[in-house]
């Protein structure tokens, strides 16, 4: 279940919570991994769950009302701690029972879907949170081996036409699409695969931001697979 991650210019590879929320992201550090072995039975809580919709958020009173073995509660108490945890810190965590996202295919020559890899932005101070428990999970990429779609002069081209505007109002109209927020990986790009279990902390791109803010995509899921997600 649980994959081995060693520190790297992008990674910290850290063993407590404490030390997932304190340490300051720099230089080429975007990505800070607490590295858990999890027990507990994570797919029984999925096959227990109810998917209302592609993406359904799970309460904590509804992990609460399974009835489940003792693997499975063990899985649920993990979960419900990291939850705890994140909205102590003062995040807003969000646990969701996962069939797909939805797919951008208006243009065949960028995407915007989770699906890409991008980075996330916020206005405020803020990081990503995020922990597979079950299924597929995400990927990222150093930043050295990926570069923003929109100055890929093919793919600038071909946006340019798609602007009905001056230049001025150019890069206001690739921020207002999130065309600027997507990645397109060099050819010897190496992926690193998240796995299952470890809480990851993104940095994500804003105003007070230190560091270039970690590229990363949603996985394509497992053929009749749920994903069993936290993020925030």
């Amino acid at each position: 279940m649980s994959q081995k991650f060693s520190n790297s210019d992008q990674i910290r590879v850290v063993s407590t919570f404490s030390d997932l929320v304190h340490t300051n992201f720099k230089g080429e550090m975007n990505a800070i991994c607490w590295h858990r072995n999890l027990n507990g039975d994570f797919k029984e809580i999925v096959a227990k769950l109810s998917l209302k919709e592609n993406i359904t958020e799970i309460s904590a009173e509804d992990l609460i009302a399974l009835q489940l073995s003792e693997k499975g509660k063990i899985a649920r108490e993990i979960i419900l701690n990291d939850l705890r945890l994140l909205t102590d810190f003062g995040a807003s965590p969000s646990l969701n029972l996962l069939k797909c996202y939805e797919r951008d295919d208006e243009f065949d020559f960028i995407s915007t879907d989770v699906y890409s890899f991008h980075v996330d932005r916020s206005p405020i101070a803020t990081d990503t949170f995020l922990c597979t428990y079950y299924g597929a999970a995400s990927d990222i990429v150093s930043n050295s081996q990926a570069e923003q779609k929109i100055l890929i002069p093919e793919i600038r081209v071909k946006l340019k036409k798609l602007h009905d505007g001056s230049d001025e109002e150019f890069e206001d109209f690739l921020k207002e699409n999130y065309f600027d927020l997507h990645y397109q990986l060099h050819e010897n790009a190496v992926p690193i695969n998240l796995g299952l279990g470890h809480l990851w902390r993104l940095a994500v791109d804003h105003p007070k931001q230190q560091v270039l803010p970690c590229v990363h995509r949603a996985p394509r899921e497992n053929e009749g697979e749920y994903r069993l997600l936290l993020i925030c």
